[in-house]
């Protein structure tokens, strides 16, 4: 039988059910979206760990610049603020008190800074891969968390070796919940500026100078006593969520005395507040990352 003569078999409709198809890139659910990233948590913690390993490969003294950073912003600080300005007068220790202020800061600085420029920084992955974008600023502040291990310890044996001798008490295990509820803010204020980073890159610019502004406000190189006769930026300062984790660190190393029960709490609710808030914003913006 020729082609000309064969007939065509009749058309088959085969019916589609439309409700089952999904849109490539659809914004998962609130829940599915935590569950694809606790999935994927042994990824986030080997890529942290790589990078912490190989962010100052190319330096000649490598990952000591975790160190040297805040030992030499300390340094600095002191010879300004210490020698020069003479804002150690009334502070008991005030190595140790500029040398916690200036470590425990430098930690929010560089992972707030790195969480807001996750997505400006990754651009070409967030269009290649399909992933809970979120993994990037939770990937960064991992990093920041591991770096800060040896800085943590560097900076408690210079409370130790330097004049005046400091006690070890057992307070000295709050700076770990204190540095995880540092830890939690940092990620919630990261994931909270980067979609506004992505969109407005300006925004990026600014943030150096709004972090050095709040360094001023959390007592860094001062004494908090300083705005006692200013009960208004004294109010400000006891809901600054930095200034407590330095607060609570100092009067836990420095001081041996416990940290009030209204520290813990403020830190404990900015820390939830801000990475729940944190989340959620980075998640309703999930399907613009990468288009923009």
């Amino acid at each position: 039988m020729s082609i000309d003569e064969r007939t065509d078999a009749p058309a088959v409709t085969v019916p589609i059910d439309l409700k089952r198809l999904k849109r490539v890139g659809r914004r998962p659910s609130f829940l599915d979206y935590l569950v694809q990233l606790w999935d994927r948590q042994s990824f986030i913690f080997f890529d942290a760990k790589a990078r912490v390993q190989s962010g100052n490969e190319k330096n000649f003294l490598g990952s000591a610049w975790l160190v040297l950073t805040p030992v030499l912003s300390g340094l600095s600080f002191y010879l300004i603020f210490g020698l020069l300005l003479n804002t150690s007068r009334g502070i008991e220790n005030f190595i140790g008190y500029l040398i916690i202020g200036v470590f425990t800061f430098q930690m929010s600085t560089r992972s707030i800074t790195g969480g807001s420029k996750a997505l400006t920084g990754n651009t070409s992955m967030i269009r290649a891969f399909r992933f809970p974008r979120a993994a990037l600023p939770i990937a960064i502040n991992v990093r920041e968390l591991l770096s800060n291990i040896p800085v943590t310890i560097v900076m408690l044996l210079f409370v130790i070796l330097t004049p005046p001798d400091e006690e070890i008490t057992w307070r000295w295990a709050l700076i770990v919940p204190a540095i995880l509820l540092q830890f939690l803010f940092n990620l919630g204020v990261g994931m909270l500026l980067a979609p506004l980073v992505l969109k407005i890159p300006d925004t990026g610019m600014l943030l150096s100078f709004i972090m050095r502004i709040w360094m001023y406000a959390s007592a860094v190189f001062f004494s908090d006593h300083r705005f006692d006769q200013y009960p208004v930026v004294k109010t400000i300062m006891d809901f600054n969520p930095i200034y407590l984790v330095i607060k609570i660190i100092r009067e836990s190393v420095l001081y041996a005395t416990s940290p009030s029960l209204r520290d813990w709490t403020v830190l404990a609710l900015f820390a939830l507040v801000s990475v729940g808030v944190g989340l959620i914003v980075f998640w309703r913006g999930e399907e613009s990352y990468g288009r923009v």
